[in-house]
């Protein structure tokens, strides 16, 4: 059985709140759990997480897969995460790193672009300065 750590909705409509809970990961988002291991609420500033931080480190030790967003709250909660969880969160080779190498390379492209414009102008110009 591939156990997952994930939240769980709880609350009126339009008013989120949400467990933590430790699931079979066949079964559905709402559904079946094993444990509630936290609590999580976004509406209150700053977000509260309540966690069990003793039980989550053990679900993880176990080879428990915490979805991203509870692989952050655990992070918050200041549960180390194993090395392959961290870098798909924040570590080094994670999400947030390929989202700034994309970012670098758009950039590049942009000033590659924009030399390659400023080089055909000037060249249009000279044209222009011998006739």
């Amino acid at each position: 059985m591939a156990v997952k750590l994930r939240l769980t909705r709880v609350g009126k409509t339009k008013q989120p709140q949400y467990r933590i809970v430790a699931a079979d990961s066949r079964s559905p988002r709402d559904g079946r759990f094993i444990e509630i291991i936290g609590q999580y609420n976004p509406r209150q500033e700053p977000s509260v997480v309540n966690l069990d931080a003793d039980k989550a480190a053990q679900y993880l030790a176990d080879g428990a897969q915490p979805t991203e967003r509870v692989a952050k709250l655990l992070q918050i909660a200041g549960v180390e995460l194993p090395a392959k969880v961290a870098a798909k969160v924040g570590g080094p080779g994670g999400k947030a790193d390929k989202i700034e190498k994309k970012a670098q390379k758009v950039e590049k492209k942009a000033e590659k672009a924009a030399t390659e414009a400023d080089a055909a102008t000037a060249a249009g110009d000279d044209a222009e300065a011998a006739s």
